[in-house]
Order: C-alpha cells, then sequence, then structure tokens
C-alpha cells in the first residue's frame, strides 16, 4: 500500500460515470421528496450516537452508486485498513499514522482483538495506556489538590501553552465540555505569539494557584517556547523571584509547569521535572492530537471517566469506519459527497454550523483538520494532483451565522454545502418566561425555539421558495417577489445527537477525520503531512534580524518586505 502510487480517480469508470452526470445535472430536491416518500429514510443513516440525514444532499441513487465505484476503485477501504494496521501511509515523512490507536480500548474488553497493535517492534497499545495512565495519576493529583504550588496552595487555573494542534484541539474540546468541568477548575489557553495574547490569559490569575501546561513535542516551536518563557517571567515576578536565586527559581519552576513533549533534555534545561513530562509519538499528527497527552489540560478539567467515555466515542467512529459496508458507512459518505460538490459541482467551500453554544469553537478546530490535511497540489508519489483537492472549511454557531452569512449560503451564487450539527438534550433547560412567571408563548422551552431554527434553516436551503409562493402571500411588486424568491436546492446535511456528552465529542471529531480521509484517499494525496505550513516559518527566522534593524538583513530582502519593514521601523520608533 505505502509503495504503490495512487490511483488517478479521474481514469476510474465511477468518475466518468460522475463527469456524465454532472454535464447535464439539475438538481430539484422538491421533485426528489415528491417522487420517492421514502427518501428521507434513505439517506439517513447511524453511526453509534450520531443521526445523519443526508436526503437533503444534491443526491440520487446514479450518483450515489457512481461515488461508491470511485470509492471502491480508489481503494478507500484497503487504505484505512493500512492506516489503522501501522503500515507508513504518511510517505513524505515516512511514518505511520495511528491517532485511532490512542482510542483503542485495554484488553480484553472485547472491542478489538486481543492481539496487540506492534509498530517497529513497539507494543502501541501497551506505550499509549501506559502514557494516559501516567496522565490520569497527575490529573487526578490536580483535581485533589495533593499537587500544589511552590508555596503549598492548591492549583485553581491551569494554562495550556501550545499552538496548532497542541491549541485548537484542547480549546475546542475544553469548550464543548464546559458542563463537565470540576467546580473551582479553569482552564486558559496561550497560542498566538502575540504578547497581547499572554497578557490577557494571565490577567487576574495568581501565580501561587496556576500551572503551566507546555506542549510541544520538539520542545522547539517558536511561539510555544517564547510564551513559555513569557509565561515563566510572570511567575517569577508574581511570586516576588524575579532576583532570586537560581535553586528558588527552579523550584518554582517544578511546581507550576509540567511538559507534553518527548524531548527530555530540553524540557529539563528549561526547568520542568522530565517526570512531569508526558510524550507521545511521531505517528500522531499535531492535528489529531487532541486524544493523546496533547489533551492533558482537558484531563484535568474533566476527569478520567469522562477523559475515556470521550476516547470510547472515537473508537466507536473508528470502528463503524472499520466495519460498515461503504454504503452504509457514515464518513465514507459524507465524503464522497464533499468530492461530488467539489469536484463535479463547483463548491470551494464548506459551512460547518453548530446548533449548540458548546461547539462555537468546533468549525475553527476543522479548519486546521480539514486544510492542513487535504490542502496539497500533489500526490503522495510527488506527481502533480489530477483534480481539485480540499475545500476552505469554515462558520459559526446557530443562530449567530443566520444574522451574519446565511444570506451568501441562500441566496447567493455560489454553492456552498453545509453540515448542520445539533443535540436533542441541552445541557442547560431554560424557559422563557415575563415578569409575573408566564409563559411568553407556547413552546417557551428556548431549546425548542434554537431548534426550530435548526430544522428550518435546512429545509430553506433544501426547497426555497418560489416567486407564485411569494405572490401568494400578497406580494405584488415583482422587484420585490425576485428578491423573495429562494432558488433552494443547496445542499445540506443534519447530524443529530441525544446531548453533548464527551462520548458524543469524541464521534464527532472521528466523523470528520474519516471524512478527511476518504477524501484525501479519492485524490491520492498524503493527507498526514503539512509542508505546506514549513516556507513561511523558515523565512520569519531569515527576516527576523532585519525586523530588528539589521542592515544587511533588511538590505536583503524584496523590495516589498524591506518597504513594510522600514515602515514599521519608523512607526515603531
Amino acid at each position: 500500500m505505502t509503495d504503490s502510487a495512487p490511483v488517478d480517480p479521474t481514469s476510474t469508470a465511477g468518475w466518468k460515470q460522475l463527469d456524465g452526470i454532472a454535464a447535464g445535472f439539475s438538481p430539484d430536491l422538491r421533485g426528489w421528496f415528491d417522487a420517492d416518500p421514502g427518501r428521507a429514510e434513505k439517506y439517513t443513516f447511524q453511526a453509534a450516537d450520531l443521526t445523519v440525514d443526508l436526503s437533503k444532499g444534491l443526491v440520487t441513487e446514479e450518483v450515489l452508486q457512481a461515488l461508491l465505484q470511485v470509492a471502491e476503485d480508489t481503494g478507500v477501504a484497503e487504505r484505512y485498513q493500512a492506516m489503522i494496521s501501522g503500515e507508513r501511509i504518511n510517505v513524505t515523512e515516512d511514518r505511520a499514522v495511528l491517532h485511532t490507536a490512542l482510542r483503542r480500548p485495554k484488553a480484553p474488553e472485547g472491542l478489538v482483538p486481543a492481539a496487540p497493535l506492534t509498530v517497529d517492534g513497539q507494543d502501541v497499545d501497551a506505550d499509549v495506556h501506559a502514557t494516559l495512565d501516567k496522565v490520569y495519576a497527575f490529573a487526578e493529583q490536580v483535581r485533589s489538590g495533593a499537587w500544589t504550588g511552590v508555596t503549598g496552595k492548591r492549583i485553581e487555573t491551569v494554562v495550556n501553552i501550545g499552538i496548532g494542534g497542541s491549541d485548537l484541539g484542547p480549546v475546542m474540546v475544553y469548550e464543548a465540555l464546559k458542563p463537565y468541568v470540576q467546580q473551582g477548575l479553569e482552564v486558559r489557553f496561550v497560542s498566538n505569539i502575540d504578547p497581547a495574547d499572554i497578557h490577557e490569559k494571565t490577567v487576574g490569575l495568581d501565580p501561587e494557584t496556576t500551572l503551566f501546561i507546555v506542549a510541544s513535542k520538539t520542545f522547539g516551536t517558536l511561539e510555544t517556547l517564547t510564551n513559555a518563557r513569557l509565561a515563566r517571567q510572570w511567575l517569577w515576578a508574581g511570586l516576588g523571584l524575579a532576583d532570586a536565586g537560581d535553586d528558588e527559581k527552579k523550584d518554582a519552576v517544578a511546581k507550576h509547569f509540567v511538559a507534553v513533549s518527548t524531548a527530555l533534555d530540553k524540557v529539563a534545561a528549561f526547568g520542568i521535572d522530565p517526570e512531569n513530562a508526558f510524550g507521545f509519538w511521531d505517528w500522531v499528527g499535531g492535528r489529531y492530537s487532541v486524544d493523546s497527552a496533547i489533551g492533558t489540560s482537558v484531563v484535568i478539567a474533566i476527569g478520567q471517566e469522562n477523559w475515556e467515555q470521550f476516547l470510547a466515542g472515537f473508537h466507536a467512529i473508528d470502528e463503524h469506519m472499520r466495519t460498515a459496508p461503504l454504503e452504509q458507512n457514515v464518513p465514507v459518505l459524507m465524503g464522497l459527497l464533499n468530492v461530488w460538490y467539489t469536484n463535479f459541482l463547483g463548491a470551494q467551500s464548506h459551512a460547518v454550523l453548530p446548533y449548540t453554544q458548546y461547539l462555537h469553537r468546533f468549525p475553527a478546530y476543522l479548519q486546521q483538520l480539514t486544510m492542513e490535511s487535504n490542502g496539497k497540489r500533489v500526490r503522495w508519489d510527488g506527481s502533480d494532483v489530477v483534480t481539485d483537492t480540499g475545500e476552505v472549511f469554515w462558520g459559526e454557531p446557530g443562530t449567530n451565522g443566520q444574522h451574519a452569512f446565511y444570506q451568501l449560503i441562500h441566496q447567493g451564487t455560489r454553492l456552498i454545502p453545509a453540515d448542520f450539527i445539533t443535540v436533542a438534550k441541552p445541557a442547560h433547560a431554560l424557559a422563557d418566561q415575563t415578569g409575573d412567571g408566564k409563559a411568553v408563548q407556547p413552546g417557551q422551552d428556548v431549546h425548542s425555539l434554537f431548534l426550530a431554527n435548526f430544522f428550518a434553516q435546512s429545509k430553506a436551503l433544501a426547497f426555497g421558495k418560489t416567486a407564485d409562493e411569494v405572490r401568494a402571500e400578497g406580494t405584488t411588486d415583482e422587484m420585490i417577489v425576485a428578491a423573495r424568491t429562494f432558488t433552494g436546492n443547496k445542499p445540506s446535511t443534519s447530524i443529530l445527537a441525544p446531548e453533548l456528552t464527551p462520548s458524543v465529542l469524541g464521534q464527532l471529531i472521528a466523523l470528520y477525520e474519516h471524512i478527511v480521509f476518504t477524501e484525501g484517499t479519492i485524490w491520492g494525496i498524503d493527507s498526514f503531512d503539512q509542508w505546506g505550513v514549513e516556507l513561511g516559518k523558515q523565512l520569519a527566522l531569515q527576516v527576523a534580524p532585519a525586523v530588528d534593524g539589521d542592515q544587511d538583513a533588511l538590505d536583503a530582502q524584496d523590495s516589498s518586505t524591506k518597504a513594510l519593514i522600514a515602515k514599521y521601523l519608523e512607526l515603531r520608533g
């Protein structure tokens, strides 16, 4: 698998069939639903706790069968098996891709074969669970108050310092699972090298009760290490140790800093006790690492039991992906529809619209997962791609988005597939009442009102509103009739879960991981490297001396960069 060239999807029978369908494709969701009363049932699928309705997508049985043929011809199922078995499918970095191993339960629970997963002679299951046990033990120390700061006070605030996957994942999960956070604990997240970020995240904190987690696999990430040093300075200053001896400073760091890193020598040089460093492996990409030790801050916040449920949710979707036939495999089907929209219907972006406020960082998390994974111009054998790849993922929680960008989705000229995500049971059930305690209206449950918007928006996108329907409401001015007409046939997927539990959150993340996998396999790209982020980082190191006033370095820049830096230096004074 790892040595084989990717299949050219455009050469397959299924792709050629889709080309022919797309040439004369005229979607008619109203007509399709009228002609097939069972359409909703036919295109609604279950994956663990997730009910996924694809019926409002621009899909017919002919389209679906052709897409499934493409999945067969490009070897989606076979490549997934190669991935979870530990083959080095990340060929440009010569690495296995085993984020799914992070959530394999301990044998003999019966969910996986009793035989351990071994890669390069290492027992992966044993390694993963040894690290998890270490994280759990440390988290319990902090949660119970057994771990204290240097002055003996218990920890009240954890500050996670990371960037990319070391930030986007933990902050998203923490925000999503806030109802599960232990009372008296708070987690804050620092990522941006802009000094405003570390300043704002430490405002109001007591250094005696603050614990920092520095998350960097190599302990060399520029932004993370810069912020870690600033946090260390803040700690020393707050504890009155700015002018103290090295031993006192080191003692303070050892009680107020831990690391998620495998570079133990660098961890120790910073002042962190290597015993308080939690590792992970080169087969875990940053954007796939939230369920590794990178999530230590969240484990502290929500505890071992909830974290284990979180991992179980991931694993449930991993098993669905592994065992469900392609025609019932939800991540595969959603990935195939994205290929249909992107490569045949001209979609360039994809909206993710969670109708639960606790998922407000989920679209941002998916931006890295999807665009860092599938924003590629070459295939895994180094040849140029033969199709467009990737979509721009974006979104905001409903109903905020309705009052911002839904106009473009409903009546704009661009095709924007949308995923609507919600839960049936709210974390906080509230009723809207007047001052005398009476209901404002029937249906006073605010979550029901919220969900009415969820259902209405996908319905409006699918079926629109005809000019005749506008006229029937009494509008006679044809200019206004035109403005109030909605074409419909805007594709959407609806995802409904019982409630936003740790397990359901894990299921949602794994769902999108495997959607990304499906698309990447069909396009023939390596979804697990990220060389595209390297050039800017390298150039930043070259430009830095010029920004600091080095004239030779400034003279070496192109004319635009030189002028911009010169203007900056002038404005900075």
